[in-house]
């Protein structure tokens, strides 16, 4: 069993930045590929970015891609999110995800770990 905390959160206000973080414990997600999905009320979770166990493939949403970046250190079972040039559409909860192999995917069905989640909210 994986466990996953994210943390950093909060009201920032437009082209603000924020860094999310995600700490795993319990059975660390050795080997795994990690994920950034977000979730804004009324609508679908949807992905936001990925990495690999290396973190040598990266993928990102479009809506994303340019302003964030995912990054991880496996030394301290740790993945990240930095996220500039904050819009109000950026509004959301986001979960980090472990994913169940060494990948990096887009799918919400290849993760079998998530935590409970942080709320980014941005201000126009």
């Amino acid at each position: 069993q994986v466990q996953l905390v994210e943390s950093g959160g909060g009201l920032v206000q437009a082209g603000g930045s924020l860094r999310l973080s995600c700490a795993a414990s319990g059975r660390t997600a050795r080997g795994y590929g990690m994920g950034w999905f977000r979730q804004a009320p009324g609508k679908e979770r949807e992905f936001v970015a990925t990495i690999s166990w290396s973190g040598s493939t990266t993928d990102y949403a479009d809506s994303v891609k340019g302003r964030f970046t995912i990054s991880r250190d496996n030394t301290k079972n740790s993945v990240y999110l930095q996220m500039n040039s904050l819009k109000p559409e950026d509004t959301a909860v986001y979960y980090c995800a472990a994913a169940n192999g060494d990948y990096a995917a887009r799918s919400r069905t290849l993760y079998n770990y998530w935590g409970q989640g942080t709320q980014v909210t941005v201000s126009s």
